[in-house]
């Protein structure tokens, strides 16, 4: 077998099993399931595929890359990733991404522009068109997958715990009201499944005037794609479906490819399919679904003085998750606008080139609005703006989302000259054209392109993960490969030999060297990513212990990620929180000399993450509580540490001014470490950002208690503790009636 010839299908298969595994990916052992899994299954393949272009190249002696309309807006936007990086609050996340997702970085842009020209490059038309159907057969899996969640029975759960049921998944997790199949959250199963639908129906409308039961399945399919979008549940992902699908129709009527009055007809009978089955099985508009059978049903139904236990689980699997539980959820719109505004803000202390790359976590931090904390979401870590556009814009300035909107600008460009193109050939394509390729490559273009839209809308109202991006950069490609537009003549080539295309056997000492120098690079990628990997394996584990309140079991696994990933912040910090609950314990055991070394292994590693990382609140936050954790087993340093726990929270408040959990701690350790004044002062403040903060109330009240009375619970300042009395009162007002804790300590107060 030729070397070159080789290389082409180890270029080809790997994008066949790209496409056809990373919506399928997840692992269960990993710190994050689905999207983390995505991005390394993506970095190794495209590894891969560096690796065989590069040989093939070596064995060409000749560099070649395709050149296309893209070039300019893509390189601008590299460009603005890598200054955005280079400007970053924290180069670490800027380079890998925020960590367990990592979509979003650098190295993942560098991973999606690398494979558009290796794509372009060394693949041709039919190659992308069975690049395109092995796309969709792994749609139809994730529908598969998804479906049965639905109605409580979640191939996920069998897979975990061999229970072929929900119950795998917890209270925030609820597929049988919003499904996610293998995407991971329900807004991205519908975003993925909104780009992918016109394609299915491109697919089917090619086989329209074929083989019927070709087509009969096909459309059967895409109505699939539209339930699933249904059961996922979400206005963004419908509005997504909705923009998609009037691109489509509109491009097929306005582009010619049959006569408008069989436009007519299929558009009819295609929406009727979709309105049948929304008819069934409701919508993720509220408004709409009074027309559904399930309403309709319900308003025939008399009215039940009583509710049965059955009937309740029948109403929580209906209700809309704000409903649930007793819960006030505040409307996702409000909650987004305000992270827009937080977003906006952030963006104008680095209005140019941002705050860096997937930094939105920290710069919303110093910026999030007060308004936050009086919604049911305001104690959440946002580490993207919910808004992709304004995501790029946060954190890679104007130069950053002018280039991403370059690359939409320049193929929507392109689609306009290809419709143009369409309807200057007045081509009634079903009737006049025997040509079966060139009908299904125009409709899938036509697909892709209503595809490409969807992503656009989606992104509007949420964020792209890995198949979404790989879809932003791969869709482009595909259409210009389809459309005609790579020209073998327009490539970037550099020769330096004589060009050959013998067999691998006969290539020189030189090009052996070559191969083997890019064998051994790509290899040392490969290991790392599979180290990092399994180094996420052991953090992952032992972050739970740690939550669960097994700190030695976490120490060792802990220390395992560290030692086998050694840069990586976030496993030093969560060891140093093991290490600092295990010299407490040891503290209480009386082995003060173990507990001692523990403790200054703990604030090493604490010390040497928030050097490296001085912008990221969260190791701030940890730190807080290393120090706070400290402080109760040993009693001789106690006020030591904490004075350490506060001088870290002073930080934390500095890039989190109006997070009321912050202010609340705040005040809670300057009321310990002797100045309770101002702890009154700060808790003041916190109960105006957030009225409904029972513990701000609390220990508010609980102040004013301790400077009314003296040392022998005497009242000394009547009117100091006729705050704290009010103070109490009104959490059993306005907050919680039942609150026992608060009962009792004012019957206390009332018998002194």
């Amino acid at each position: 077998m030729k070397l070159i010839p080789f290389c082409n299908k180890i270029i080809a298969f790997s994008f066949y099993t790209l496409l056809l595994l990373v919506p399928l990916t997840f692992n269960g052992s990993t710190s994050e399931l689905f999207e983390f899994n995505k991005m390394w299954l993506t970095f190794g393949m495209s590894a891969i595929i560096l690796a065989a272009w590069g040989i093939k190249m070596i064995a060409e002696k000749k560099i070649v890359i395709q050149r296309t309309f893209f070039d300019i807006p893509l390189l601008l936007f590299l460009l603005s990733q890598i200054t955005a990086t280079i400007f970053s609050m924290d180069q670490h996340v800027s380079w890998w991404g925020y960590y367990s997702r990592f979509n979003g970085g650098l190295l993942s842009s560098i991973c999606y522009i690398f494979l558009y020209y290796a794509f372009v490059t060394n693949l041709n038309k039919s190659q992308t068109i069975r690049a395109i159907a092995l796309t969709m057969i792994s749609a139809f899996g994730v529908i598969l997958w998804g479906i049965p969640s639905h109605f409580g029975a979640d191939p996920t759960c069998f897979v975990f715990r061999g229970t072929f049921d929900t119950s795998c998944w917890t209270e925030a997790f609820k597929p049988t009201i919003r499904t996610f199949s293998t995407l991971g959250q329900p807004a991205w199963l519908a975003a993925y499944l909104a780009a992918l639908l016109p394609v299915a129906l491109a697919y089917t409308l090619s086989f329209i005037n074929g083989v019927k039961w070709k087509f009969a399945l096909l459309a059967g399919f895409t109505v699939l794609f539209y339930i699933s979008i249904v059961f996922a549940n979400t206005r963004a992902g419908f509005l997504s479906f909705f923009a998609a699908d009037v691109v489509f129709w509109g491009g097929f009527l306005f582009a010619k490819f049959s006569p408008w009055k069989k436009v007519l007809v299929y558009g009819l009978a295609f929406h009727l399919l979709l309105a049948s089955s929304s008819f069934f099985f409701g919508m993720p508009v509220g408004s709409w679904n009074s027309f559904t059978l399930n309403e309709l049903t319900k308003q025939q139904m008399p009215v039940a003085q009583t509710t049965t236990s059955e009937q309740k689980v029948e109403i929580e699997q209906q209700a809309p998750l704000d409903s649930i539980s007793g819960v006030n959820i505040t409307d996702s719109g409000k909650i987004r606008l305000l992270v827009w505004q937080g977003a906006i803000d952030a963006w104008k202390s680095s209005p140019l080139f941002g705050t860096g790359v997937e930094t939105f976590a920290f710069a919303y931090y110093k910026h999030k609005p007060a308004e936050h904390n009086l919604t049911s979401e305001w104690d959440f870590l946002y580490n993207k703006a919910h808004n992709e556009y304004l995501n790029y814009l946060t954190t890679t300035g104007v130069f950053g989302l002018l280039t991403y909107l370059s690359i939409i600008v320049f193929f929507l460009f392109q689609t306009v000259l290809w419709f143009i193109k369409r309807i200057r050939t007045k081509k009634l394509l079903y009737e006049d054209s025997k040509d079966t390729s060139l009908l299904t490559a125009n409709l899938l273009i036509l697909g892709l392109v209503a595809g490409f839209v969807a992503i656009l809308v989606s992104n509007f109202f949420g964020f792209s993960v890995v198949i979404i991006n790989l879809f932003f950069f791969l869709f482009p490609a595909w259409m210009l490969i389809l459309a005609g537009k790579i020209v073998a003549e327009n490539k970037l080539q550099y020769v330096f030999g004589e060009e050959t295309t013998k067999r691998g056997s006969d290539l020189n000492a030189y090009q052996w060297t070559a191969i083997v120098i890019l064998m051994i690079f790509v290899g040392s990628m490969i290991i790392g990513l599979t180290r990092y990997w399994f180094a996420d394996i052991s953090y992952a584990l032992g972050a739970n212990l740690n939550k669960a309140g097994s700190p030695q079991e976490a120490y060792s696994l802990l220390t395992q990620a560290t030692q086998t990933e050694t840069n990586e912040p976030v496993y030093s910090d969560e060891l140093s929180i093991a290490l600092a609950t295990l010299a407490t314990a040891l503290y209480m055991q009386k082995d003060a000399t173990t507990a001692q070394a523990l403790s200054k292994e703990a604030i090493r590693l604490s010390d040497q993450v928030v050097m490296k990382h001085p912008n990221n609140v969260v190791y701030w936050k940890n730190r807080v509580r290393l120090f706070y954790t400290l402080a109760q087993g040993d009693p001789q340093n106690q006020q030591v540490y904490l004075t350490n726990a506060l001088q870290a929270i002073e930080k934390a408040y500095e890039l989190a001014p109006n997070d009321a959990k912050i202010m609340y701690n705040y005040a809670v350790l300057l009321g310990q470490t002797g100045n309770q004044e101002k702890a009154l002062e700060l808790l003041q403040k916190t109960v105006t950002v957030k009225p409904d903060y029972r513990d701000a109330y609390y220990a508010l009240g609980l102040f004013y208690r301790e400077l009314a009375v003296d040392d022998s619970e005497n009242v000394t300042n009547p009117e100091l503790n006729q705050k704290a009395i009010e103070t109490y009162q009104y959490i059993l007002e306005e907050i919680n009636p039942n609150d026992a804790e608060v009962k009792e300590s004012l019957a206390t107060w009332e018998d002194k």
